[in-house]
Formats: structure tokens, C-alpha cells, sequence
């Protein structure tokens, strides 16, 4: 056994582990970091980048299917290769994940501890029997995996999650999606455009991030033109035949159907990393799930040495959010007892689907009845977005009745991972419609768009 004195021990090189181990470096502590897995991020691994290998096919197909509205026809059969496909998804995949590996390695070899860490109390770690790490402070940055809720046991070897996806050799004939989330969408709408059967089913209503019930219907509408969606499904029962799984429920008419499918993709969520740890030696008061009470201002658990940062936490399970609170996590495990809050950006979320879905700011659901208003824009008609056939969407604005300033949007168009941006800039800086509208828009552009939805609201706002 080798025993390690440390002034910071990180738990998890993922991004919120690497951010944290570096911010702890620079503020001049010792440090190292602890992982039992393969090194790689989430999002370059199993996550953000093998999704969008996966969605870039998909787009490519759709496309050449979609040329003759233009004039512009591709005679012959448009053929979708499988295993090209997903070569492709894992050699990208791969090169990303090499990246992520390279800049780890060039952590100096001492300050790199390999397997699963224990906590024997608050500071004092255990890893894998093999070392003992003494430290002044932890930085529990562990992640999260995804949730298999217990009845999805009855398809058996042929449940898979999103990480199972990537390793693909080719791809399969039929595929039910259970969660209509992030995840599920967008890999549900890129495999049905590969040419899989598909179908996504969800619980009450859902659909990805979507809080405005106007945008979520309009948004199930829009989908469901191109694969069976069904945000309320209606499943009563679920099993296993031979190499498939089998499914039965009801469709939108009300009749029982049974259908047989080559896997089960579960994207019902993700759940923190923390089992295993030992958390009930740290002396740590927990919340149901197992996870460390926290102050999520701060990361800091209770008033222990100890902080949480990234997935493992789940405020914010983005790459930028996790990259954010590592940092923060790093330096108030430096500076500890001495401790600041981390200064958030704005909010923002974008779905990679088609067409795509964002959120930027204040969500619809958190906003308080009679004080604010509306503004609205279809891009059916919007003029950039006909030229490009990219005309399906609908928008939501909200801004603030008594100071008029923006709080918020929600909606599904094109573009939208770039109106986001412009929307969360404005949101950070506190800006008014007005102010806003003071802006330049070229033309033609799809962002006309986001002008006409900012002068729905001035109207609203005016009156």
C-alpha cells in the first residue's frame, strides 16, 4: 500500500475532474486525480461528439432524399451502407477521445492515480487497495451513467443505452426508443433517417427540454411528420422473443398494437456516479439518490473539505457547465475554508434534431403568471427559412412586463443552436426588448425571425 500526501484530491478525469485538477495546479496546491475507467470525456466518448457523427449521416441522407423540391433530382436508389456509416461514427469518435487522452497524459505521471476511489473519511481515500490518498481536500467529479429503470430488464441483452450505440458495427433494422429527452430525440430522429424503424416513446407529455406547452405541441406535431413520437405513451407490456424485443401499446387511434424490434435504446436519464465511493464513511449528509448535500453556489458539501462538481452534482449536465464548475470547484478547494460562488452564465440548451430545439434563459415553467409577455414567430413563412426548405418551427419570447426586459425563449426552428447563442449573450448582459431590437439584423437571414418574435413582444409590452 502506498500512501500519497496531497493538498487536493480530485475523483474523476473527466471535463469537471481535468477543469478542477488544473484550476487546484494553478493556485499553487498539490494535486492529483483519480480514475478507475478509460480516460475521455463523456461528451467525446459515449456523448456530444459520437451523437453528432451519428446526425451528420443522417442530415447527408435526408438531404438527398429532399433535392427535388429545388428542381434538383438524384436518380437512382440512395443507398445507406451500415457498416460505412458507423466506421465512420467510431474512427471520429476515437480521434476526439485521443485528444481528451493526450491532454491527461501530459499530467505529470505522479499526480495520476489509476482506479476507483474510496472515502475511508472526509479527506482520506482508498484506491482499489493498492493507495492510500491523504489530502486536505476532495473534488468529487464522478460523472454520471445512464438510468435503467427496472421493468426495461425484460428485454435482456438487448437493452442497450446511447454508449452501446457507438459501438455499433453496422446498424440495426428496428430500434424502440423509450424517453423522448435530448438523447433519445436525437438519436431517434438520426437512426430513423439511416432508414431504422423507429419509435420513441415518453411519459407525460415530455418532449427534450421544452417547458412551454405551445412549443411542446407544436414540436411533437413536427416530428411526428417523420417518425412515430408519442411524448404520452400509452406501453402495457414489454418483453423479450427470441433475438428481439417485443412491445405492446397503443397508438394514437387507440388501438393495441405489438411490435417486435432489434433493441431497446433506454434514454430515460442519467444518475449521478456516486455509488461505490463510500460516501457513508465521509460524514456527509445525503440526499435520496446517495448524492452529497451541497450548496450549488458554492459545490461545497455542507461545511466539509469536500466539493462536487460536473454530472455528478446534475444541476447542469453540460460539457460547459461541468468545465465551469470543476474550475470553480478546483480553486474553492484551493482557497477552502475560504470559499466564493461560482458565477453562472446564462442558461442555454440546444437539441441537435431537425428541425432543432432550444432554450435560452428563464424556462416557461419557472415563470410567474401575469408578469410577463409573449412574443411569437413561426418560421413557416419566415423568408430565409422558405428559401432553404428549413421552414418548420415556432418561437416564444418572454420578457419581462414591468422593465421589459428578455427572460427567456423557448422553440424549435432552424438555426437554432446559433439564435441561442445571440439570445444567451443578450440574457447574460441583461438587455431589454428594446435594446435588443436596437441591434442590426442582415438580410435575408434566418435570425429576421428572432426580430419579428422581439417585436411581438414590444408590441404585447407597449400595450
Amino acid at each position: 500500500m502506498t500512501t500519497i500526501q496531497t493538498d487536493v484530491a480530485v475523483i474523476g478525469a473527466g471535463t469537471a475532474g481535468l477543469a478542477a485538477y488544473r484550476a487546484a495546479i494553478a493556485a499553487g496546491k498539490r494535486a492529483v486525480i483519480i480514475e478507475g475507467g478509460p480516460y475521455g470525456t463523456t461528451c467525446a466518448r459515449v456523448g456530444c461528439m459520437p451523437s453528432k457523427l451519428l446526425i451528420a449521416a443522417a442530415e447527408a441522407a435526408h438531404e438527398l432524399r429532399h433535392t427535388a423540391p429545388f428542381g434538383v433530382h438524384v436518380d437512382g436508389q440512395i443507398r445507406i451502407d451500415g457498416r460505412e456509416v458507423m466506421a465512420r461514427v467510431r474512427s471520429e469518435r476515437d480521434r476526439f477521445v485521443g485528444f481528451v487522452v493526450r491532454g491527461v497524459e501530459n499530467i505529470p505521471a505522479a499526480d495520476r492515480i489509476r482506479g476507483y476511489a474510496r472515502f475511508i473519511d472526509n479527506t482520506t481515500l482508498e484506491v482499489d487497495g493498492h493507495t492510500t490518498v491523504r489530502a486536505s481536500r476532495v473534488v468529487i467529479a464522478t460523472g454520471s451513467a445512464p438510468m435503467l429503470p427496472a421493468p426495461f430488464q425484460a428485454f435482456g441483452d438487448r437493452l442497450i443505452v446511447n454508449d452501446d450505440v457507438f459501438s455499433w458495427q453496422d446498424l440495426p433494422d428496428s430500434v424502440v426508443v423509450f424517453g423522448p429527452g435530448v438523447i433519445g430525440l436525437e438519436l431517434g430522429q438520426a437512426l430513423s433517417r439511416l432508414g431504422v424503424r423507429v419509435r420513441v416513446f415518453g411519459v407525460s407529455g415530455s418532449l427534450g427540454p421544452l417547458t412551454d406547452p405551445v412549443i411542446r405541441a407544436h414540436a411533437a406535431k413536427t416530428f411526428n411528420d417523420e417518425f412515430y413520437l408519442d411524448p404520452d405513451a400509452k406501453v402495457s407490456d414489454m418483453g423479450r422473443d427470441g433475438d428481439q424485443v417485443v412491445v405492446t401499446y397503443l397508438d394514437r387511434e387507440g388501438r393495441s398494437v405489438t411490435e417486435r424490434f432489434d433493441y431497446a435504446l433506454a434514454a430515460t436519464g442519467r444518475v449521478p456516479n456516486v455509488r461505490g465511493l463510500g460516501l457513508e464513511n465521509a460524514g456527509l449528509a445525503l440526499d435520496a439518490r446517495g448524492v452529497p448535500l451541497f450548496d450549488a453556489r458554492t459545490l461545497q458539501c455542507g461545511n466539509a473539505p469536500v466539493f462536487i462538481a460536473g454530472d455528478a452534482n446534475n444541476i447542469l449536465p453540460l460539457l460547459h457547465e461541468a468545465a465551469d464548475e470543476g474550475k470553480a470547484a478546483g480553486e474553492n478547494a484551493a482557497s477552502y475554508p475560504q470559499v466564493q460562488p461560482l458565477a453562472r452564465r446564462a442558461p442555454i440548451a440546444v437539441v441537435f434534431t431537425d428541425p432543432q430545439i432550444a432554450m435560452v434563459g428563464q424556462r416557461y415553467a419557472d415563470l410567474a403568471e401575469g408578469t410577463f409577455v409573449t412574443g411569437e414567430v413561426s418560421f413557416e413563412d419566415q423568408g430565409r427559412s422558405r428559401v432553404m426548405l428549413k421552414n418548420r418551427g415556432l418561437m416564444h419570447v418572454y420578457a419581462d412586463k414591468a422593465t421589459g426586459r428578455f427572460l427567456g425563449a423557448e422553440w424549435t426552428g432552424p438555426r437554432a443552436e446559433n439564435i441561442a447563442h445571440l439570445l444567451a449573450w443578450s440574457y447574460q448582459q441583461g438587455l431589454t426588448i428594446g435594446q435588443m431590437l436596437g441591434m442590426p439584423f442582415y438580410h435575408p437571414v434566418v435570425e429576421e425571425g428572432l426580430r419579428t418574435a422581439l417585436r411581438d413582444a414590444a408590441t404585447k409590452l407597449e400595450a
